[in-house]
């Protein structure tokens, strides 16, 4: 009929011809449910998959408020086996809801482009937020926290806690909206800006520096060693710090990281090192 307000899709269930939109109230709600409890009930089964229904759930009741069954089957749609980091995978949510408003307004996608999407970036999404959040941004933070927990400074792990509080935070939220705002062509963006090597090439740089700062600051090897040759006191230390400060820690440093590299067993690595310092320290090698 003429004046009916609504049509049917190729399910057969009546929707209605106004646009249906999320608010930006709506959005908020489910970008902090994403980083707030995204990795909340993990499971070998589906991983993050209830912590990202989760996250949908604010879209799904403003999109299907009037249709509890689209509202179930939407639910089911995002239970599906899911894991990435959270932080820049937040962009993977932003592109579901997106593309639930899309469908929700009867663009033509099937469940199946929903979860193939997911699929597709959870990987590349993990990989970047792996490298930069865990090996480069969070280690940089640790290592300045822990120096300044080190030398007495309380202000130490509260510099770790809020440095990553607001790196989680301002980076979620950009990706989430981000990838709501752009759809799918978000992440092509994002990849092919350069931006994710400037990145990583500049965190890389800044936490080499604190490496080496840590190493000097915190590992403390000297050795008293001295040779008596015709009357004249040989110091080795004083030889040492003449070709280069703190030698020995960096020396120290070095073999660890060899041990690491060639897949030493940490618990081997700590035996090594007690044993080398206390046979040293008998010997009068080591101070």
């Amino acid at each position: 009929m003429a004046n009916e307000t609504m049509t049917l899709k190729t399910d057969e269930r009546p929707v209605s011809s106004e646009r249906k939109e999320i608010k930006k109230k709506d959005l908020i709600k489910s970008w902090l449910l994403w980083v707030t409890f995204g990795q909340a009930c993990y499971n070998y089964e589906r991983m993050q998959g209830l912590g990202f229904c989760c996250s949908m759930k604010p879209i799904i009741d403003r999109l299907y408020k009037n249709d509890k069954t689209a509202r179930s089957e939407a639910m089911k749609r995002h239970l599906t086996y899911y894991n990435t980091e959270n932080n820049w995978g937040a962009i993977i949510a932003g592109v579901a809801a997106s593309m639930e408003e899309d469908k929700a307004n009867g663009a033509d996608i099937p469940d199946e482009a929903i979860n193939g999407m997911k699929t597709a970036l959870m990987g590349p999404m993990a990989g970047i937020g792996d490298t930069v959040t865990q090996s480069l941004v969070k280690t940089i933070l640790l290592g300045i926290g822990c120096s300044l927990a080190l030398s007495g400074n309380a202000f130490g792990p509260v510099l770790f806690v809020l440095g990553m509080s607001v790196y989680t935070l301002l980076l979620s939220y950009r990706a989430y909206f981000l990838g709501y705002k752009y759809g799918r062509k978000s992440v092509t963006k994002i990849l092919g800006s350069g931006i994710i090597r400037e990145v990583t090439d500049s965190l890389g740089a800044l936490g080499i520096m604190v490496l080496g700062a840590m190493v000097s600051a915190n590992i403390n090897i000297t050795t008293p060693f001295k040779l008596d040759i015709g009357g004249s006191i040989v110091e080795f230390q004083s030889i040492f710090d003449s070709i280069l400060p703190k030698m020995l820690p960096l020396a120290l440093f070095f073999i660890t990281y060899k041990l690491v590299q060639k897949g030493k067993k940490p618990i081997l690595i700590i035996g090594i090192l007690f044993l080398v310092g206390l046979v040293g320290s008998l010997l009068g090698m080591l101070g």
